[in-house]
């Protein structure tokens, strides 16, 4: 008996771990490479699909009532899944999928997609490659993007081409967390001075039109830059960069999360003094903060706030002996650039349920942007020893509010996207004539150097006072009629107004744009990460009011461009993407046309001024393509690129019988090169960890530098070197630009005359860039 309830005593003592191993458990997720929190991760128990969660806005989860012996299964589309055994608290970091296409994109219809299921085509440059780019300026970046080529000028000067030739027309929308940077109208193709390279998360570059959810002026493409947002876990990085041309930079940044409420801060200061090239010294100071606070796991509230301030001398062009002797002298010592701006937004978002959400976003844009522009400098052939030149200053302040709607049904799978947006901007602009003195070379050839005789504020170039308004609405609908086949069908209803007041001639009035622009596209998934779409957009870009209010050259009385003619685009489009080779090998490839009629276009007259044109019809055809390739851990190989056709349709230039041309029909617009590609072979060796190498290669063919198709530049071929090395806590690196000390220019550019010479953007020799950086990262490991 005694021996029978020893035994039974012994019994309950062993069983009692087995009923009481039952704990709570909370836990984090977050992305291993950027420590942001990921949110709508799938968290399930091995015990069976009854026992999952996916977790909130801050990447946070919890169970009750888990055994000790279950494993938490951790899966997100884009990453690599997680076994992970039980613990009281989880930190899980989640590490990319690097050979995974069903990537997540936002840009597309506002809110987090799939990627395959976006009928668009749209590239998204990772935490991880922007971040081993280290880039100096952001086209180092955006060059990475098969079919984009965004030349660079004086410092962070720039021009862009998605679908476009290269050049600084208004047919692009620059986006800061989903709200364009600029106001409609205001385009200005300087706008990424302003950006802060350190503080961007990601960057999705949208090829084509999408005016069906963003409006105008997103027509030949949209950059929407992500900011960085709070880190799950206290994170902080301060570093240093230079090169031996005179660049220096140091910046900081550092974020986490308390409880509910997360905040980051970064910014840099960089400076450039005594470069390669004369009148080039630069300063620049931005700061971006973020906040987040999660009033509960469906409601939260973001804020977001940008300072910029800029000044740059601008150094412009040098002419053909300057060029090729690498004699990089500036013509003037007076041209420069400033630039002040402030952006914030506030975003209310609530999740209804998992397959309903909401957000309404208040922002707010101040600019203000003078300049004395190189570009602007007119020398009188006639009597060569005097020109002209002009300052101006183009300031605005906005206020707006972005709201919208999505709702999922099972109803064939489908989703309704609806919003609206309506936009108040007050723009101010001045801009008066500076009378200049020319010296000549001594063959008498070509200016030497110009230099201000006087200021001329009574010689007034415009003056203008404007209020600008914007309404719009748009819906998209995406539904799924068979298994595997998905449309999209869309549009957006824009009206544009502008209550203007024109100093100059002491005229008012109003003017009034309205637009529909529709949007149809489907996609077709053929299973293992491969996938078939289609694609019909309209975008739309009403003229700039720089463009408007400028008096027209050769007019007495001076009359303006109040009958310029907004621009519309027809685009069509087929594509599609794969996973080969074990899922080691991505491809996409797209095809596309874009028909253009009234596109404005600056046009160069025979008297060296120029004239702005919206009459007649262009032609943008061609093939994008892309290949990403990692074999391994230790390889990694991507190639973009596009063939591409610019080409007038029927564009008038002249009504004058005398001039030898009057329509530019079947010519090809200058500045666009048939051939684009940029390549990247990276290198992580196993023998030597968390060290990584990196050749780029970037090529651009030749292209005519003028209108009447009569000059060509040769294009070039750039490598690009990049290496790293990170030891614990502390991280340097080294990128040299231009390995091979290549004398190419970013544009050449000439006008239609015989006369004529070329004026080159050159490009910069050989730089070697050093820079050293701080990471601090808080402890990571369950509890």
């Amino acid at each position: 008996m005694i021996l029978r309830n020893i035994m039974v005593a012994i019994m309950c003592l062993l069983s009692i771990p087995l009923f009481a191993q039952k704990i709570s458990v909370t836990g984090k997720v977050f992305d291993r490479d950027t420590h942001e929190p990921i949110a709508g991760a799938r968290i399930t128990l091995s015990t069976g699909q009854a026992r999952a969660t996916l977790s909130n806005f801050g990447g946070a989860f919890s169970f009750e009532d888990v055994s000790i012996s279950d494993t938490v299964i951790v899966d997100f589309i884009g990453y690599l899944t997680l076994r992970l055994p039980v613990a009281k608290n989880i930190i899980v970091a989640l590490p990319a999928d690097q050979q995974q296409l069903q990537a997540m994109v936002v840009t597309a219809t506002r809110e987090a997609a799939l990627r395959s299921q976006s009928p668009i085509a749209i590239s998204k440059l990772s935490p991880k490659l922007i971040d081993e780019t280290k880039a100096t300026h952001v086209y180092e970046l955006i060059n990475k993007t098969p079919g984009v080529i965004m030349p660079p000028y004086t410092n962070e000067e720039h021009g862009m081409s998605i679908r476009q030739p290269m050049g600084e027309s208004a047919y692009y929308l620059y986006m800061e967390d989903g709200i364009p940077i600029r106001p409609l109208g205001i385009f200005n193709h300087n706008a990424l001075i302003e950006v802060n390279q350190f503080a961007i998360q990601s960057i999705e570059v949208v090829k084509g039109p999408v005016s069906s959810i963003y409006g105008p002026e997103a027509v030949g493409g949209a950059i929407n830059f992500m900011t960085q947002r709070p880190t799950a876990i206290p994170t902080a990085t301060i570093g240093i960069q230079a090169d031996h041309l005179g660049h220096r930079r140091i910046h900081f940044g550092a974020g986490g999360r308390v409880n509910k409420f997360g905040l980051y801060v970064g910014g840099l200061a960089s400076k450039q003094r005594d470069s390669w090239m004369e009148q080039t010294d630069y300063d620049k100071v931005v700061i971006n903060a973020r906040a987040e606070y999660d009033f509960t796991d469906k409601t939260r509230l973001v804020g977001t706030f940008m300072y910029g301030d800029y000044y740059s001398q601008a150094a412009g062009y040098v002419d053909s002996l300057q060029f090729y002797s690498r004699q990089y002298v500036s013509n003037n010592d007076f041209s420069y650039r400033k630039s002040e701006a402030s952006r914030s937004r506030l975003t209310l978002e609530h999740d209804w349920a998992e397959n309903s959400k909401s957000f309404i976003t208040l922002f707010q844009r101040n600019n203000k942007l003078e300049q004395n522009p190189f570009y602007r400098i007119r020398w009188n052939i006639n009597n060569p020893t005097v020109a002209t030149g002009e300052i101006n200053s183009n300031d605005f302040e906005s206020y707006g509010v972005v709201a919208q709607h999505s709702q999922s049904f099972n109803f064939m799978q489908s989703k309704l996207i609806a919003g609206g947006v309506v936009d108040f901007t007050k723009n101010d602009y001045w801009a008066y004539g500076i009378d200049l003195d020319a010296v000549l070379d001594p063959t008498g050839q070509f200016v030497e150097q110009f230099t201000i005789a006087q200021k001329r504020p009574d010689i007034q170039i415009g003056n203008y006072e404007a209020d600008i308004i914007n309404y719009a609405s748009y819906v998209q609908y995406d539904f799924e009629p068979f298994d595997k086949l998905r449309f999209s069908v869309g549009g957006r209803y824009d009206v544009m107004s502008l209550d203007y007041s024109n100093n100059i001639d002491a005229s008012a009035g109003e003017i009034t744009y309205r637009r529909f622009t529709p949007k149809i596209g489907v996609t077709y998934d053929l299973g293992n990460n491969r996938g078939l779409y289609s694609n019909y957009a309209q975008g739309f870009s009403p003229p700039g009011l720089t463009a408007i209010f400028r008096p027209r050259p050769n007019t007495d009385p001076v009359s303006f461009y109040t009958n310029l003619e907004p621009a519309y685009f027809h685009s069509y489009e087929v594509g599609g993407w794969a996973a080969i080779i074990q899922q080691k090998v991505s491809v996409d490839l797209s095809l596309y046309q874009m028909n253009g009629r009234n596109e404005i276009l600056n046009i160069r007259l025979e008297d060296n001024t120029n004239d702005y044109r919206s009459a007649g019809k262009t032609l943008h055809r061609g093939v994008e393509f892309g290949l990403n390739a990692r074999p391994s851990n230790e390889y990694w190989f991507r190639f973009g690129g596009t063939a591409a056709l610019h080409r007038f349709e029927d564009f008038q230039i002249s009504d004058n019988p005398s001039d030898p041309l009057q329509n530019l029909a079947g010519f090809e617009m200058p500045r666009a090169p048939r051939w684009l590609w940029n390549s990247e072979f990276t290198y992580y060796p196993k023998w030597l960890s968390r060290f990584r190498s990196a050749l780029e290669w970037q090529y651009v063919s030749s292209y005519y530098q003028n209108q009447v198709n009569t000059v060509t530049y040769a294009g070039y071929h750039l490598l690009n070197f990049r290496a790293g090395y990170s030891w614990k806590a502390i991280e340097v690196y080294t990128n040299v630009m231009n390995l091979t000390n290549k004398l190419y220019a970013h544009s050449a550019t000439r006008g239609n005359n015989p006369a004529d010479r070329t004026t080159y953007n050159p490009g910069a020799p050989r730089i070697v860039v050093m820079g050293v950086q701080y990471n601090f990262v808080g402890k990571n490991k369950s509890n």
